[in-house]
């Protein structure tokens, strides 16, 4: 059976052991990028990062600094002690970190560009300590405009009692350089973990055309 093209072995990206998970995500979103500047949220399948799946987020932009969670692995609704689809990812900062996070969000959409933030949980009474990463991949929407991103939160220890919220311990924005232009003809699927999409109907069939002979006498 022929290999679906966003279905991507990402064995060779699974070499963090403390998270794994971030690796993953990001090779897959590299591997669907492939050479230009952002793949399209269109073109995810959630079987390209099976393994991740309960870790992984899809953002959409919703204003400056601003955006909400489109899509959330069941992980992000553990970590919150509630579900999480809709709710803005500022929610997993604390007060003190979410103008830091917002700065970050912003440069992942406008530069374009990637960001990887290293996080710790706030801690408490039944509330220990808790070592996170996220990484937030831009992503095309069907409009054309880049307002969506592909992310990941993966953490280390114990949730304890929800929520759970970060501070942003050390970030890293790496702004995008690549092709603007996108292959003429792109695959687009309905999947799992896709958003409500068009249905595409073929076209009718272009009717043949009559031709009409002319017969022209000789002076």
């Amino acid at each position: 059976m022929e290999r679906d093209r966003n279905v991507i072995d990402m064995s060779a990206f699974m070499s963090d052991h403390r998270h794994p998970s971030i690796r993953e995500v990001e090779g897959y979103w590299q591997a669907l990028r492939a050479g230009r500047l952002v793949p399209r949220r269109s073109e995810i399948d959630p079987r390209g990062i099976e393994r991740s799946l309960e870790y992984a987020f899809i953002l959409e932009r919703i204003a400056p600094g601003i955006a909400r969670l489109r899509i959330a692995g069941s992980h992000l609704s553990d970590l919150m002690g509630m579900e999480v689809r809709g709710m803005p990812i500022s929610s997993f900062f604390t007060p003190a970190a979410r103008n830091l996070a917002s700065d970050v969000l912003e440069q992942v959409f406008d530069g374009p560009a990637t960001a990887e933030l290293s996080l710790s949980a706030e801690r408490g009474v039944g509330k220990p300590a808790i070592d996170a990463r996220m990484i937030l991949l831009p992503m095309k929407s069907d409009l054309g405009d880049i307002s969506r991103a592909l992310g990941c939160l993966s953490t280390r220890g114990a949730i304890g009692r929800a929520p759970r919220r970060f501070v942003v311990e050390q970030s890293e924005v790496r702004p995008l350089i690549g092709a603007a232009v996108e292959p003429r003809v792109e695959a687009l699927r309905v999947s799992d973990l896709a958003e409500d999409a068009a249905r595409f109907e073929p076209a009718a069939p272009a009717a043949h055309p009559h031709l009409r002979l002319v017969h022209r006498s000789e002076d």
